[in-house]
């Protein structure tokens, strides 16, 4: 157990806590292989190590706590999970919702041991905070989650998430204090794997997003009611513009992480104009991630954070 609780009500405030995983001791030789792992390019493990080293290093030098889970696993799960591709992609196995922590499961069997032997270490970790959800076999990526602020909460059901995954932990996420859950239904396309593929808080009040989600509408779900609102309207409600962008690079572009509420980490592969073009974004402190042999797993720097404890 730790000493410390989770405490997360947003996606922007200065980031104290946050899980992390080191990339597995596998290369992936080639891109045929890495086609059949789902993934886009051949990776060396040794050079993943040295993005994931460098990564870490700049949020302990930020003052951050990181936790690798994977070294606190028992000897026999350890050797287990130095094998599994996708175990850096932490943000998708659980999610702080408030002062709860929810377990997410997996939308590929290929996924189910890490979610398994994380969970194991949350929940001995966090007893009084851990929450079982009621069907673990349902699909619920976290990476399809947004925690907007202490009210709204906005979900994509697509490729790795479903409706019955939802169904299973929207009663928890009201129960932790959030008043508006909205659910928004994503093109299942490999460019849209996740919500943070999509749409990303740049700033306390500004959400950037790929154009098309203007067209999208969104289901909003109270503890008492549900109706329907279209993206703009639903966000504009809880106090956020949008940035729409119309060119992209999906993964370094939109996958970044806010480390304080003046400061975004973002991939060395990202297009820097986007920050350079909108008013609050163009006073951020912008820091750049060599991230690039990671990102080759379908994925960015959000994706490999798991945040634990938000300032409120």
């Amino acid at each position: 157990m730790y000493s410390f609780q989770p405490n997360c009500w947003s996606e922007h405030e200065e980031l104290e806590v946050v899980m992390l995983c080191a990339p597995s001791k596998w290369d992936v030789p080639d891109l045929k292989t890495a086609e059949n792992v789902q993934w886009s390019a051949a990776v060396h493990h040794a050079r993943a190590l040295e993005n994931f080293l460098a990564f870490k290093d700049v949020l302990e030098n930020a003052g951050v706590t990181v936790i690798d889970y994977a070294q606190e696993l028992p000897a026999q799960a350890q050797q287990l999970s130095e094998q599994l591709l996708n175990r850096y992609f932490v943000r998708d196995l659980a999610c702080v919702f408030g002062k709860v922590i929810l377990p997410g499961a997996a939308g590929i069997s290929m996924r189910r041991p890490e979610y398994v032997q994380a969970h194991e270490l949350l929940e001995k970790w966090f007893p009084k905070s851990y929450r079982h959800i009621k069907d673990p076999r349902t699909a619920l990526e976290f990476g399809d989650v947004l925690i907007l602020n202490k009210d709204a909460v906005l979900i994509n059901i697509g490729v790795r998430t479903t409706i019955e995954g939802v169904e299973c932990v929207k009663e928890d996420i009201f129960k932790a204090g959030f008043s508006e859950i909205a659910i928004i239904d994503l093109p299942r396309q490999s460019d849209t794997l996740h919500l943070d593929m999509n749409c990303n808080v740049a700033h306390k009040d500004l959400v950037m997003a790929k154009s098309f989600m203007r067209y999208f509408p969104v289901h909003v779900l109270t503890p008492q009611s549900t109706r329907f609102d279209m993206t703009a309207t639903f966000l504009k409600r809880h106090g956020f513009d949008v940035y729409w962008l119309d060119k992209y690079n999906t993964i370094p572009d939109i996958n970044f992480l806010n480390l304080n509420p003046e400061t975004l980490l973002i991939s060395k592969k990202a297009t820097k104009q986007p920050f350079k073009n909108h008013p609050l974004l163009q006073k951020k402190n912008i820091i750049e991630m060599d991230v690039t042999e990671l990102e080759k797993g379908g994925g960015g720097i959000r994706c490999m954070t798991l945040p634990l404890v938000r300032k409120k």
